[in-house]
């Protein structure tokens, strides 16, 4: 492959790689399992590169191997059938309703998971991202008519939810994480890096979104050099999409609104893998956060 195709390549997943997140994430209820899925997608799409000639539609490629990534995914954690069979029928869609895109952009991750994958994947590129029900069907493989009717029937489904009471609140974490979490966060509040550090798993992984990669305690222990050396950030302990991280807020933009987050797995006591949106703050959108308490 030439560097002038490398050079466009990377231009392209610069500019899209916002949205395909925003996708990957509706599609799969969460920031951090969606920008997974955009780096396998992105990994996907560079190893095919080569071979595939000439893209007519780069983006819609992109989308598309994006979209099969997300159903890969959702396969292999059976969250679900990915698709429902009256997704076939039904093909009459009642007209589009003025106004209602902004309300469905800001509907919650977790939200979208209540809908069946086609619905939900219509949804999204239509009202999300803006897409047009040409690109629907040929990003998702569904016919236009299969596209326009999930899309309706999706609308449908999430004015519904609308009306319904609050969704069951995300489970809450364990006395022994909420523990494990807060010293990872107070360690970070008092400059305390070697407590940090010494909680790190041998094998931890870190993922500093869109920037770069790291395993091993030496390895991503020097990660945490640049934040003792900083001084901007303020941070609080608590759980986006249902998994423990740590909120980062700039002391020069607002301690009220976070900037972005880190989202942490533990196995017994150990950190094990870090995923740090300091570089991919598009991540904020539609996620569900909330503090702990003091």
């Amino acid at each position: 492959m030439s560097n002038d195709a490398c050079a466009a390549f990377e231009q392209l997943v610069g500019e899209l790689r916002p949205k395909l997140h925003r996708y990957c994430a509706r599609m799969t209820g969460s920031a951090v399992d969606g920008e997974d899925i955009v780096q396998d997608a992105l990994i996907k799409a560079l190893a095919a590169l080569p071979n595939v000639g000439v893209i007519g539609n780069p983006q819609g490629w992109l989308f598309r191997i994006a979209h099969n990534t997300a159903l890969d995914f959702l396969r292999s954690r059976a969250r679900g059938p990915v698709l429902l069979n009256d997704e076939a029928l039904d093909m009459i869609a009642a007209p589009d309703s003025p106004g209602q895109n902004h309300e469905i952009a800001a509907i919650s991750l977790r939200t979208f998971m209540r809908l069946p994958a086609l619905q939900r994947s219509a949804v999204i590129l239509k009202d999300v991202l803006g897409h047009s029900i040409e690109e629907v069907a040929s990003i998702t493989g569904a016919s236009e008519a299969a596209s326009k009717s999930a899309l309706q029937r999706g609308r449908v489904r999430l004015r519904e939810i609308a009306r319904e009471p609050a969704d069951v609140p995300l489970p809450i974490l364990s006395d022994r994480m909420r523990a494990r979490l807060t010293i990872y966060v107070e360690g970070f509040k008092i400059g305390d890096f070697d407590t940090v550090r010494a909680m790190l798993a041998d094998d931890v992984k870190l993922d500093l979104v869109a920037k770069l990669r790291k395993q091993g305690t030496s390895e991503v222990g020097e990660y945490y050099t640049a934040y003792a050396a900083a001084k901007q950030w303020a941070y609080a302990a608590g759980v986006v999409d249902g998994r423990p991280a740590m909120v980062v807020y700039d002391r020069n933009v607002s301690l009220e609104a976070p900037a972005y987050f880190v989202a942490l797995d533990f196995d017994g006591d150990r950190v094990v893998s870090v995923h740090d949106f300091l570089y991919a703050r598009y991540a904020m959108d539609g996620i569900d956060l909330s503090l702990l308490s003091e």
